[in-house]
């Protein structure tokens, strides 16, 4: 099976909107590891999973298969690091989170854009490698002030 790489982009972006950027916690499915949420999207030969765990800090990885082979992967950890984390603040903050997710496209692909900005809240991503190794870091910022963080990293399966 050949991989076309801007195939698996335009899938990847379509996924990413469909899923949490999208619903949050609303596209999850059935999880297959206890204690974890797991989001999935499909489109023909093309299937996204999303399987994290935690909340105010999480850990997870999404997965691209294509005819039920995984091709391409990202494993990211971070959360919320604003002290005192209360559920509001925390929630206000995903709700920021998930509009900045929104914005993924294919030259910005693995979470947001570089940066983007809406009232006191900013959003900033850096990211350096290409589509077949990766990594990088994602920041919201409230007033100036960092209120939470994130790390990733990934690539393709291929063999």
């Amino acid at each position: 099976m050949l991989l076309e790489k801007e195939a698996l982009v335009r899938f990847l972006v379509e996924a990413k909107r469909h899923t949490y950027a999208a619903q949050g916690d609303e596209a999850s499915v059935p999880p297959v590891l206890t204690g974890s949420k797991q989001l999935e999207y499909a489109n023909g030969d093309w299937r996204y999973r999303d399987i994290y765990f935690g909340m105010d800090f999480f850990a997870g990885q999404e997965v691209v298969e294509l005819a039920g082979r995984p091709v391409w992967t990202m494993v990211y950890s971070g959360g919320v690091n604003m002290s005192p984390a209360s559920r509001e603040r925390t929630a206000a903050v995903y709700r920021f989170l998930r509009e900045a997710l929104l914005q993924v496209n294919a030259h910005q692909l693995y979470r947001g854009p570089e940066r983007w900005r809406e009232g006191d809240w900013e959003y900033r991503s850096t990211s350096e490698g290409r589509l077949e190794s990766f990594r990088g870091s994602e920041s919201i910022l409230l007033d100036g002030e960092s209120v939470y963080e994130l790390q990733y990293s990934g690539g393709l399966l291929l063999d």
